[in-house]
């Protein structure tokens, strides 16, 4: 008796042991171990439903509630790509061969607004190809963003990276920024170009004389209507279920709250909350007092953009985790950016102060710590070719003139920054692993 009753539980031991075993290598299956074409979260909601169920206004995001990576493996690739890291872009960049002059390249040197400090710094414009408005110089030099091939190898580079979403610079049909021309022509390329490569697509909604909540309604109708269908078209999913397109708004502090509160909240006059124009809008916080300006516009969220620590308040890593309890408190994202420097000497010569030097990466590695430390749902890489003020992750190469001398990447190679993004998107999604547990 006694050694059946031994075998019995010896058995049943076994049987637990095997139970417990099989839940543990349930439990470390990912949804996103396969390809996925869906935006970030669609694969999860449901899972993600059942943790968290609060109710949400339309547009309103909860943390822990959903999920932005998507990993893909696919027969000519054996890596993936993450559409929780989102990488600012810009297409103003001209050259003779496609646009019959420089653009951008050329910019003129910015005179400091103290007539007595300006004074002291040269003026005048850079004189390109040897002489570019940037202190780095690109491997495909002063490129033309209207050239296929050039598109082409930045949609490479960024899939290289393992961000999965390109931050689009836009600006509507007919404007542009004051050294540039008019690129929303090329959007429907740049779409293009980003769905060969899994990359989605969100847009970076730029000041513009005139800019309102009136003509902000127009430019979100014009967007969702032109591009909404695209297959690389970004759409984030809330915990409330629905499917938004995400935008960011730069400089929106240059708009009163109740301006944007007419566009943003159910009962303004221009609301689009509810329609089928609604979003997830991300505005600008620079001061601090711009969270409280932030949440009663009725924005969803607020990201950092600067690349310099210690230049803004909200570009300040030490002051990401209080902005961070607040969005919390309030039902807000807190999109954090970081970047691998800063340096913008080459169009405002006056501005070293504040020039922050890479360190061969660890800058960059310090301000990805920084961001990962208060768990994130999205993080803002600033940016992939942001050259003027030398926050670029885009391949670079030594470049030497009988004047000047660029900074380079050494002794790294050209691709240096887009591994470490890489790599820090990996343990990002890792470290979201643990989170969610």
């Amino acid at each position: 008796m006694t050694r059946l009753r031994r075998k019995a539980l010896v058995a049943l031991f076994l049987f637990t042991l095997f139970i417990f075993g099989t839940m543990m290598g349930l439990r470390t299956l990912k949804p996103s171990d396969g390809f996925s074409d869906l935006a970030p979260g669609m694969d999860l909601i449901g899972e993600r439903s059942e943790r968290k169920d609060v109710l949400a206004s339309p547009g309103q995001i909860h943390r822990g509630s959903s999920d932005t990576k998507v990993v893909f493996s696919r027969s000519d690739r054996d890596y993936g790509i993450f559409y929780d890291v989102h990488i600012f872009y810009y297409l103003w960049y001209g050259s003779p061969s496609m646009d019959q002059q420089y653009i951008h390249w050329d910019h003129p040197l910015v005179p400091h607004w103290d007539p007595k400090i300006a004074a002291s710094h040269a003026q005048g414009r850079h004189v390109p190809p040897d002489d570019i408005a940037a202190s780095f110089y690109p491997e495909m030099g002063p490129y033309s963003s209207r050239d296929p091939t050039v598109l082409e190898s930045h949609m490479a580079q960024i899939e290289a990276s393992a961000a999965g979403v390109l931050v689009l610079s836009w600006y509507p049909p007919g404007v542009a920024d004051p050294h540039g021309q008019p690129t929303e022509d090329l959007v429907p390329a740049v779409l293009d170009a980003a769905q060969r490569h899994s990359i989605k697509v969100a847009f970076h909604m730029q000041p513009y004389k005139g800019r309102t909540d009136q003509s902000m309604h127009e430019n979100i109708r014009y967007i969702i209507d032109r591009y909404g269908t695209h297959d690389a078209f970004y759409r984030f999913r809330t915990s409330t279920g629905q499917v938004l397109p995400l935008f960011y708004v730069y400089d929106s502090y240059l708009t009163p709250a109740e301006s944007w509160a007419e566009l943003l909240t159910a009962k303004g006059s221009q609301s689009i909350r509810g329609t089928p124009y609604d979003g997830v809008f991300v505005a600008l916080i620079v001061e601090e007092r711009h969270k409280r300006e932030i949440l009663a516009s009725g924005f969803d969220g607020m990201y950092t953009y600067f690349a310099s620590n210690g230049f803004s308040f909200g570009s300040s890593h030490q002051n990401w985790k209080a902005i961070k309890t607040f969005c919390d408190a309030n039902n807000l994202l807190f999109i954090p950016s970081v970047g691998p420097g800063y340096v913008d000497t080459a169009v405002r010569p006056w501005n070293n102060h504040n020039t922050r030097n890479r360190v061969n990466g660890r800058y960059y590695e310090t301000s990805l710590q920084a961001a990962l430390s208060v768990r994130p749902e999205i993080v803002t890489i600033t940016s992939f070719n942001q050259w003027h003020e030398g926050t670029q992750i885009e391949r670079a190469v030594p470049k030497k003139t009988s004047t000047h001398v660029y900074l380079d990447y050494q002794p790294n190679q050209p691709d240096h920054y887009l591994q470490l993004t890489r790599q820090w998107a990996e343990s990002f999604n890792k470290e979201k692993d643990k989170w969610l547990m």
